[in-house]
């Protein structure tokens, strides 16, 4: 069992920063591969992001790709979202969620953090 909890968000002019945290529970947590996720309202969740356990393989989707980044501190049992040249259309809820080594989808999810982008 893995609980992940969220933190970081806020709001932030178009063009800034934002660095979210995912703080997680259980002492597997080196095993998961870890993925952000967002959701804006009316809209479908949109994958953001992930990074294998090892924190040797990361990937992104062509709209952060180059502005996100990824990374994670498996003594810590955190992974980090790092947004740069934020944009209004960034604005969502992110999740954070980890992947167990034989899963096909994500088993366990955070609450969600809001991430407003002002223009």
């Amino acid at each position: 069992q893995v609980q992940l909890v969220e933190s970081g968000g806020g709001l932030v002019q178009a063009g800034g920063s934002l660095r979210l945290s995912c703080a997680a529970s259980g002492r597997t947590f080196s095993s998961y591969t870890m993925g952000w996720f967002r959701q804006a309202p009316g809209k479908e969740r949109e994958f953001v992001g992930a990074i294998t356990w090892t924190g040797g393989s990361t990937y992104y989707p062509d709209s952060v790709k180059g502005r996100f980044t990824i990374s994670r501190d498996n003594a810590k049992n955190t992974v980090d979202l790092q947004m740069n040249s934020l944009k209004p259309e960034d604005t969502a809820v992110y999740y954070c969620a980890a992947k167990g080594t034989y899963s096909v989808s994500y088993d366990y999810w955070g609450q969600g953090t809001q991430v407003t982008v002002s223009s």
